[in-house]
């Protein structure tokens, strides 16, 4: 299969290329490389390839900066993934379109399932969601994969972030009141291959890890793995902050847990993040 990867030195797409079946092609370009908000650019690219499958793990995921570069944001959130979905329908490729679990709105109270009804809180889900319904517009054969809570051994993320801070103080507010499941990028690419793999039928599939946390109780997992790892000496001191404490410019779902029994009946396992956790932890 030759694959067309856009959003190459992500964290997503950096474990994808890790990932790749054997016999599989992989055009892997990076935002450098390939410019998703331009049109002329994507269409060049696709009908040169001629990709059996187009996986966008390009994404604007600075949620913050996007309040006050709503332009941008939707160039890459939203004009990116249409601009690929028509050149996907063009030469006939499939199309795995990644998006988030900020399309909702954190006012639930059990795992969103793919039908649930959106709200996005901000201009990242909203340019977002707008690209799930853009893609689907032009190429209902897409699948769409929101996802939540990525961490990986690449890029910058919550795992990091917190390692990173441990070396450096003795003591660590966390968020407490956000709750919502971990994902392993590894994990993802494997389920995002795995519909490649079975042809799974377009639409919207949720996918995250098996178990469900807050920021504060994933944060003290991680203090415990990389203390027993050896990764630090020792374990800051934790005291539970609320999101009103810890005001941001977008506001974050209080609830992002995304019910993932739709692509488990396709035989996709859900993302195992506390064995990744422990995998990872060494790398950096």
């Amino acid at each position: 299969m030759k694959i067309l990867l856009t959003g190459a030195s992500g964290q997503l797409g950096r474990c994808i290329q890790d990932r790749l079946p054997e016999g599989w092609q992989i055009e892997a370009l990076g935002s450098a490389q390939l410019d998703i908000g331009n049109k002329a650019q994507v269409d060049e690219i696709v009908q040169a390839y001629k990709p059996d499958a187009i996986i966008n793990a390009g994404a604007y995921t600075a949620v913050d900066k996007a309040e006050s570069e709503p332009e941008a944001a939707a160039r890459v959130n939203t004009l990116g993934p249409e601009n690929l979905a028509l050149a996907a329908r063009d030469v006939g490729a499939r199309l795995i379109h990644v998006s988030t679990d900020y399309v909702f709105d954190g006012q639930g109270t059990t795992p969103y399932l793919e039908t649930a009804t959106t709200n996005p809180l901000g201009v990242y889900g909203k340019t977002k969601l707008d690209g799930e319904r853009a893609v689907l517009a032009a190429l209902p054969e897409a699948a769409v994969v929101r996802t939540a809570w990525v961490f990986s051994e690449y890029g910058s993320n919550f795992v990091k972030t917190m390692v990173n801070l441990a070396e450096k103080r003795d003591a660590l507010g966390i968020v407490s009141d956000q709750r919502g499941c971990p994902t392993y990028a590894g994990d993802l690419a494997n389920a995002i291959i795995s519909l490649l793999q079975v042809q799974a039928e377009g639409g919207i599939y949720h996918y995250g890890g098996d178990r469900e946390v807050s920021w504060f109780e994933f944060a003290d997992e991680i203090f415990d793995v990389a203390v027993a790892a050896g990764r630090l000496a020792k374990k800051p001191t934790l005291s539970a902050v609320t999101t009103e404490q810890y005001p941001t410019p977008a506001k974050r779902p209080a609830y992002s847990v995304l019910s993932g029994e739709k692509i488990k009946a396709l035989g996709v396992a859900l993302s195992d993040w506390d064995s990744a956790l422990k995998e990872i932890i060494v790398k950096f």
